[in-house]
């Protein structure tokens, strides 16, 4: 192949494709790059390009290799590649950006659909009505009639089969629920979507197939929280777990794989797999999930206390938005049920953008108060002031790497403070903005045709709001290839924290210690705040209002599975008796499990009533 000639790519998203020419010399963390800064991702570090090698093996882009070294000289043309979450969070409440969550909520939501990802019935429907929540915001009987719903993918097939309920039927539950989801804007349903699916056993589990020492064949299970290994057929109920915190080194021999535990008196773990790649893939998998339990317990770095702010200010931004365009468009309009529609995004969203910019703007402005005026300005000039003393204190972090531990976190304190008190001071600016828009707005309505009441600033403003508001997300991507010496190669800003380790190439991985709070080690079962509480409730008057409908011999050994363990009180966070047992009583529970061919279960008293 010709240096200079060039190969196509097309990366697929879960809601748009990306089309690129490469050279045979880019690398995976050029291509990578170039596809997180098109669509606009910042939270990098969960997501990866897979794809299908030449031994047929799904498998994830090495970021410091070069592609077509990775993909094989028969290739497909384009080279076809996914963009995925390769990593989870372990609680979707740390996703900072609402595209990161849009990434996860397409992602997640396509793999219930398909059933990648056991949901039971009752939660299907739950999570039904939150996507059409976030797809067409609050219920209106106007807009959202019988049959709106048609051409929706809305449940599992599994589901269906399992339930004597016809197609209008199921449409009637699910738009029951939707309306006690009233107010919720589309960021936050789709994060109600993903907190109800976190808690399924199979969420954000990757996993293969293996053999233990005598051959028996088992799956082995990776994610956020650590290794599980699961009898053949059974994905929900692991036999035995490797939390992160209690692994000192992972390697793997061509395809004999071992796991060694912190407790060194403890038997190592040995499995095999069917290939040696499959062993590089879990390596790598292990290394980066345990990378994210490590930094999560640790304090954000600046890029993503950065993030947070913005996110913050964005959300606050959103907000006024919407308290502005209730209070400005209502009168306009003309109607309590219009105003109410407002909050969500129904599918004529559109028309209403086109009706909103018709306004007439070209009134006469009278100057706003001036009182406000001058605050406002002084809130500005002072917000600019703690930005640059923000910027200041920064770049001294960054010039003094070598600080003693001490002053690095004493500066580290100073700017976290500086950052609260410029998003406090933020929010004195947007406040004091909106009052002088106020000021602005009534003016006009007073010296203006009252025909033409109603405006923001006038209709370009409440069209910007509507736009702000509903985005329509775009569908397909067309990048142009990199071109120049300045594109070649060059990393986003955030790219560091998706580099390819460089133990990646080698067959070993020791953990790196873990010098946090040992509390923080634990893991924890989500808050229980009030909209936990409230979707338990939803949930269970859901599974009352399914249960005169359910065909008990439609069944599948994973409902079978799913019933025994919630009648056992096992769930994805809890383990009845075994997470009794004491921690080296655990670990002799494990290997002989392991090494026994599951003969007996694992917690079993009499097994273990002398470590008691």
């Amino acid at each position: 192949m010709s240096k200079s000639k060039t190969v196509s790519v097309r990366i697929t998203t879960m809601d748009a494709e990306l089309e690129f020419s490469i050279k045979p010399s880019t690398t995976g963390k050029q291509l990578f790059d170039q596809v997180v800064r098109t669509i606009g991702l910042r939270e990098i570090w969960y997501f990866g390009l897979q794809f299908i090698d030449s031994k047929g093996f799904t498998s994830w882009l090495v970021l410091t290799k070069k592609v077509l070294q990775q993909v094989g000289k028969k290739h497909e043309n384009p080279i076809q590649f996914k963009f995925r979450a390769k990593f989870y969070p372990e609680d979707v409440s740390e996703i900072i950006q609402e595209s990161t969550l849009r990434m996860f909520y397409l992602q997640v939501k396509n793999a219930i659909l398909s059933d990648e990802v056991y949901c039971p019935p009752d939660a299907a429907v739950l999570l039904a009505s939150y996507a059409v929540q976030a797809k067409y915001g609050d219920f209106n009987q106007d807009f959202h009639k019988p049959g709106f719903l048609a051409n929706d993918r809305l449940l599992p097939q599994r589901v269906l089969d399992q339930h004597k309920l016809t197609r209008d039927a199921w449409e009637e539950k699910i738009a029951t629920w939707h309306k006690e989801h009233k107010g919720r804007i589309r960021d936050e349903a789709m994060l109600d979507y993903l907190k109800l699916a976190q808690d399924l056993e199979m969420y954000g589990v990757n996993y293969f197939d293996i053999k233990n020492k005598k051959g028996t064949d088992l799956t082995l299970g990776i994610d956020a929280l650590g290794i599980n290994v699961f009898e053949r057929g059974d994905r929900l109920t692991p036999k035995i777990g490797f939390p992160w915190s209690e692994i000192r080194n992972i390697t793997f021999h061509n395809r004999k794989f071992i796991i060694k535990p912190i407790d060194k008196k403890s038997p190592d773990f040995v499995f095999n797999s069917s290939h040696v790649r499959i062993n590089k893939t879990i390596l790598a998998l292990c290394m980066g999930n345990h990378d994210l339990f490590i930094r999560r317990r640790k304090a954000d770095t600046i890029e993503v206390q950065q993030m947070k702010i913005q996110a913050r200010e964005e959300k606050m931004s959103k907000k006024m938005a919407l308290e502005r365009l209730a209070r400005e468009s209502v009168p306009a309009r003309g109607g309590r049920e219009e105003a109410e529609g407002l909050r969500g995004a129904p599918p004529e969203h559109e028309t209403r953008r086109w009706r909103c910019g018709r306004r007439n703007s070209s009134r006469p402005r009278d100057d706003p108060p001036g009182d406000t005026a001058g605050e406002l300005q002084e809130a500005k000039d002072e917000l600019e002031k703690k930005q640059t003393e923000l910027q200041t204190m920064m770049a001294r972090l960054e010039e003094t790497k070598e600080m003693e531990a001490g002053e690095r976190a004493r500066l580290e304190e100073e700017i976290k403070y500086k950052q609260d008190e410029i998003s406090r001071i933020q929010d004195e600016v947007n406040v004091k903005e909106d009052l002088v828009r106020s000021g602005r707005g009534s003016a006009e309505r007073r010296g203006g045709d009252a025909g033409s009441a109603g405006g923001l600033d006038g209709s370009e403003g409440l069209q910007s709001l509507l736009l702000l508001l509903f985005p329509t997300p775009k569908r397909r991507y067309s990048a142009p290839r990199p071109r120049g010496r300045e594109s070649r190669g060059r990393p986003c800003p955030e790219s560091r924290f998706n580099a390819e380790p460089a133990a990646l190439l080698e067959t070993s991985h020791t953990m790196a210690p873990v010098n946090v709070d040992p509390e923080l080690l634990e893991i924890q079962e989500p808050k229980e705040d009030e909209a936990a509480i409230r979707r338990m409730k939803l949930l269970e008057d859901v599974k009352q209002s399914l249960e005169a409908e359910r065909k008990p011999d439609q069944l599948t050994i994973l409902d079978k599975i799913y019933n025994a363990n919630i009648t056992k009180g096992n769930t994805k966070y809890r383990r009845c008796d075994r997470d009794r047992l004491p921690p080296m009583a655990q670990f002799i529970s494990r290997a002989l499990c392991f090494d026994s061919l599951f003969c007996f279960p694992p917690c079993c008293p009499m097994n273990f009533a002398a470590l008691r």
